[in-house]
């Protein structure tokens, strides 16, 4: 189905599907951030480049479903 022949209805949905996934993604990070923290602090460092690597991974999902919504809006 192309993107012209969309209700606005389906489009709503689909809007409102990423967002809930871009909010889940946000937790994530969140979470790794603290738990990277205070496993740093702790005095474990080799919990940093793995969660800088899944944050990055998160940032490049978020950046994707951005892409995909600005497609779909055209």
């Amino acid at each position: 189905m192309t993107n012209s022949r969309r209700t606005r209805s389906q489009r709503l949905s689909i809007i409102y599907g990423i967002l809930s996934i871009v909010v889940v993604l946000v937790v994530m990070q969140l979470w790794l951030l603290t738990a990277t923290m205070n496993a740093f602090l702790g005095g474990n460092h080799t919990v940093v480049v793995p969660a800088a690597l899944a944050s990055i991974a998160c940032l490049g999902l978020n950046a994707g479903l951005l892409r995909y919504l600005v497609v779909l809006d055209r």
